[in-house]
């Protein structure tokens, strides 16, 4: 003989949750407190429970209590006047309701708010489909087959018991679309159970004999037998070891299978399984106590994804209460934002994540990718710290001192000295930028650890690489393209691939000026002429008005002696004028030559800026020197 367990066979997390809160509960009270109802379709619970003060109680006894007593809502829910009636009457109420169930009784009160019909597939009489009908004012329309739906129309919400079989959710689904064409379907059937049932169905076409161990008045362990029964045709509804036909157990080489209902715990299926105790027996129950894992925070598990909704994805732990993975704490796995967790993962799929809360309010085993992401990243950037390696990082603000960056998550700030090899003044412009850093400390700390990154480093070596190249390639009377960097009282520094070059002042312009700036702004790029390189000292000299003809050149042919010239006021000094003929030439008038009348000062005739006519009296192309007359031309 042999005996084989079903997968996911025993409490679901919805009723280890109840019995586990409950219990919690009894702790903080000393008298006894009270169960709306039996806590769970389980009589060995139920009698177990009452062994230690809580006592199931109907609604009609509730009034029999005095103020302040505490009752338990259990998993199955309620109406949403009776949780109104019981608060009335000053109970002190803990809510156990399944999540699962917590969430049809709010879709139903939402829906039918907006004037919907509602539709519940399932049992009438079950507690859990009564208590949905109740945030609906009990208008819903209750079936198993769609057969009771002819006054049906309009916009309808379709909802399921939890514990409901999947071809009768299919079935009434499928006869309110022939009614109407305006539907919103939820398949609220529990993961746990849908998954249950399925373990069970193919446990019972490979079974000789099927054992479903749970309560008789329990209607998921009732929908077990009825499908194991279709594929198996010896299955037997027993609620503990002691039901077990005798006959069964006497039996040779058989197979048997073994699945319980959501609210059958562990001890009564390992009860049942001892009494079919065999040379195997040993095997199954390492089996089962393999499969209660020791979940802490902090593990890294691995699990199959078994439900899916637009916020969350449920996990199959192979544990006692379902893992439940948050959108946030997957976002990081696409490299753009997604607002719907169907877009990352589908049922089916088997992923591995970290433990970061071991329960939360509703029960689950809280899961990150995230964290375990984020791990995997810390290990790298200690690595590219040890080995001195580089990583790409991306900006995420600017704040005071520096630059806020991540990498898969982690936080990398890069000083604002360290962000570029000169200062820079605004440092939002680098946001959403993705750049290469080194690693320059990574302390780990008690809360937190301390990564600083750094731009500078590498910014020195490409720019030694550029100014190596740049030097090799320069040459004496090349015509290259700069950029001007900073203006001095003596000339400017231009760029010159990584190479700070000296135009100085005297090589700007022909025309002669007081200060870089007035023929030159920071950022200009600008073509300049190489008038010496000194690689060894890396001084370079540069040249602007080298590659402009000098305007002295055939000045004797421009401008002949005894023509008349229009030029403008550029200097006044006291033994006369200088005339600007053009950029770079000036003539002088003498202080004799200004006029007829005796001249004392040049002021009194002339001004800076003043245009005035003058004669050519004679030029000197070698000395660059040209004579003016303006006395000449008052005679006319």
């Amino acid at each position: 003989m042999s005996v084989t367990l079903a997968d996911k066979a025993g409490f679901c997390f919805g009723v280890k949750r109840a019995v586990e809160e409950s219990l919690k509960t009894k702790k903080d009270y000393k008298d006894v407190i009270y169960t709306l109802g039996p806590l769970i379709h389980n009589n060995d619970v139920v009698n177990s429970l009452k062994n230690k003060g809580i006592s199931p109680i109907d609604m009609e006894k509730v009034h029999t209590l005095k103020k302040g007593d505490t009752i338990i809502i259990r998993s199955h829910g309620v109406p949403l006047n009776t949780i109104t009636t019981l608060k009335d009457q000053e109970f002190n109420i803990i809510n156990n309701t399944c999540p699962h169930v917590s969430n049809i009784q709010n879709k139903a009160r939402k829906y039918y708010k907006l004037g919907y019909s509602i539709v519940i597939v399932g049992d009438e009489n079950h507690p859990e489909v009564i208590g949905i009908n109740g945030w609906c004012n009990n208008s819903a329309i209750i079936s198993k087959d769609g057969l009771n739906l002819e006054n049906l129309k309009g916009k309808t919400c379709v909802l399921c018991q939890t514990t409901e079989k999947q071809e009768n959710w299919e079935k009434v689904l499928k006869a309110v679309h022939k009614k109407t064409e305006d539907v919103i379907a939820f398949n609220t059937i529990c993961n746990a159970t849908s998954v249950r049932q399925e373990a069970a169905r193919k446990l019972a076409e490979d079974s000789d004999v099927m054992i479903v161990i749970g309560g008789k008045n329990s209607s998921n362990t009732t929908k077990l037998y009825e499908i194991c029964k279709e594929y198996c045709n010896n299955t037997f509804h027993v609620e503990n070891a002691s039901e077990i036909p005798c006959n069964i157990i006497d039996k040779g080489d058989i197979k048997i299978g073994v699945t319980a209902g959501a609210s059958t715990p562990d001890w009564i299926i390992k009860e049942a399984i001892l009494k079919m105790k065999n040379e195997e027996n040993n095997e199954i129950l390492d089996y089962m106590n393999k499969n209660d894992n020791n979940i802490r925070t902090g593990k890294i598990i691995k699990g199959t994804v078994i439900s899916l909704n637009e916020n969350e994805a449920y996990i199959d732990l192979n544990y006692k209460s379902e893992g439940v993975l948050p959108l946030t704490e997957v976002i990081l796995e696409t490299k753009e934002e997604s607002s719907n967790i169907k877009d990352i993962y589908n049922v089916g799929d088997e992923i591995t994540a970290k433990v970061i809360k071991v329960k939360n309010e509703d029960g689950y085993v809280v899961l990150s990718r995230t964290e375990l992401k984020r791990e995997k990243a810390y290990n790298e950037l200690k690595e590219v710290f040890e080995d001195k390696k580089t990583i790409e990082v991306t900006i995420k603000e600017s704040v005071k001192g520096g630059l806020v960056a991540t990498h898969k998550g982690v936080r990398v700030f890069i000083p604002a000295s360290h962000i570029e090899l000169f200062h820079v003044d605004d440092l939002s412009k680098y946001e959403g930028m993705k750049v290469e850093v080194n690693i320059i400390e990574f302390i780990k700390q008690r809360n937190k650890t301390k990564i600083v990154g750094s731009r500078r480093a590498l910014l020195k070596i490409e720019q030694d690489k550029k100014k190596a190249e740049a030097w090799d390639l320069i040459k004496e009377g090349d015509t290259v393209e700069g950029e001007v960097k900073r203006l001095t009282s003596f000339g400017a520094f231009v760029d010159i691939n990584g190479i700070d070059g000296l135009l100085h002042i005297s090589e700007i312009s022909w025309k002669k000026i007081k200060h870089p700036s007035e023929a030159l702004n920071i950022g200009d790029k600008i073509k300049v002429y190489v008038l010496s390189v000194d690689k060894e000292k890396e001084k370079l000299a540069l040249s602007l008005k080298k590659l402009k003809e000098n305007p002295w050149n055939n000045v004797e042919e421009k401008y002949p002696e005894g023509s008349i010239v229009l030029g403008k006021v550029v200097s006044i000094m006291d033994f006369g004028a200088f005339i600007e003929l053009e950029p770079g030439v000036d003539g002088l008038v003498h202080i004799s030559k200004l006029s007829n009348k005796k001249v004392e000062n040049v002021h009194e005739v002339l001004n800076i800026g003043e245009d005035v006519k003058a004669k050519i009296l004679n030029v000197n192309e070698k000395e660059r020197r040209i004579s003016l007359s303006i006395k000449d031309l008052e005679q006319f």
